[in-house]
C-alpha cells in the first residue's frame, strides 16, 4: 500500500507544459521521478521551464505547434524516435477566445476547436503504439485529459467555443476510455475550476472576490493540479477510466 501513488521510472509527455496547470502538473511528475516531455509553440518559454524542473528531476523540451496536424506528426514522431514506451499522457495544451454572441468569429470558433479537440485525438491516436507498450493490467498506461468546469455548466464568459471544446473533451474522453480498455490504457479527464494561468490572468486582480463564489473560500493551486493528476496516473487509479474528476473546491455543484 505504501507505493500507491509512486510514478518513479515513468515517462510522461505534458502539452502546453510551458506555464499554467500543463506546467504545474510537469513539476509535480518531475518531482516525483518522471522523466517528463514538455511541449509547447513558444519555444524561449518552453526551455526556460524546462531548464527549471531539470533542477530536480529530468524534463526535456520540444517545441510545437498542436494545433496543425502537421505539429501533431512532428511532435509524435519527435517522441516515438526518443521513447519506445510512454507510461502517462496529459492532454493540456487549450486555447480561449470570448466575443459577444453576435460578433463571435469563426476564426475564434476553429483556432479553439483545432487546438482544444482535435489535437487531442490526433495526438493521443499518434501516440498510442507507445502507450500500449508500456500498458499492463495491472499498471495501465494513463491518457489525462485536461477539460474545465465551463464544459459541465453555464459560463457566463462568452468564451462560446472554449466551453464547447471542453464539454467535447469530456464525452471524448469517455468514448476513449471504453476503446482503449482492453489495451490496457485508462482515459480520465480532469475538470480544472480556476486557477491562475494566462487564461484567467485578466481575472487575478479579483482573487479574492472570486473566492467568494468557492465553498472552499480559494483558487486552485499547483499542488491541487499536480496532486490530482499524480493520484490518476499512479497504481492508486487503476480500475478508474472513462471519469471526469472535478477540481473546483466545489464550485461547480454549488451552482
Amino acid at each position: 500500500m505504501k507505493d500507491l501513488f509512486r510514478l518513479q521510472g515513468k515517462v510522461a509527455v505534458v502539452t502546453g507544459g510551458s506555464r499554467g496547470i500543463g506546467a504545474m502538473i510537469a513539476r509535480g511528475l518531475v518531482e516525483n521521478g518522471v522523466k517528463t516531455y514538455i511541449t509547447a509553440r513558444r519555444a524561449d518559454e518552453l526551455q526556460a521551464t524546462a531548464e527549471e524542473l531539470s533542477k530536480v528531476g529530468e524534463c526535456i523540451a520540444i517545441p510545437g505547434n498542436l494545433a496543425e496536424p502537421a505539429g501533431v506528426e512532428a511532435f509524435a514522431k519527435d517522441i516515438a524516435a526518443r521513447e519506445s514506451t510512454i507510461d502517462i499522457l496529459i492532454n493540456n495544451a487549450g486555447a480561449s477566445w470570448g466575443a459577444p454572441l453576435e460578433e463571435f468569429p469563426e476564426s475564434g470558433w476553429d483556432k479553439v476547436m483545432d487546438l482544444n479537440v482535435k489535437s487531442v485525438f490526433f495526438l493521443t491516436q499518434a501516440l498510442l503504439p507507445q502507450l500500449r507498450a508500456s500498458a499492463t493490467a495491472e499498471d495501465p498506461a494513463r491518457v489525462v485529459n485536461i477539460g474545465s468546469i465551463n464544459g459541465l455548466s453555464y459560463a457566463p464568459l462568452q468564451n462560446y467555443s472554449y466551453t464547447a471544446s471542453k464539454a467535447a473533451v469530456h464525452h471524448l474522453t469517455r468514448q476513449l476510455a471504453v476503446d482503449l480498455a482492453p489495451s490496457n490504457v485508462n482515459v480520465n479527464a480532469i475538470a480544472p475550476g480556476f486557477f491562475p494561468s494566462k487564461m484567467t490572468a485578466h481575472l487575478l486582480d479579483h482573487e479574492a472576490e472570486m473566492a467568494k463564489a468557492i465553498p472552499r473560500g480559494r483558487i486552485g493551486t499547483p499542488e491541487d493540479a499536480a496532486g490530482t493528476t499524480i493520484y490518476l496516473c499512479s497504481r492508486a487509479s487503476a480500475f478508474v477510466t472513462g471519469h471526469i474528476l472535478v477540481l473546483d473546491g466545489g464550485q461547480d455543484v454549488s451552482g
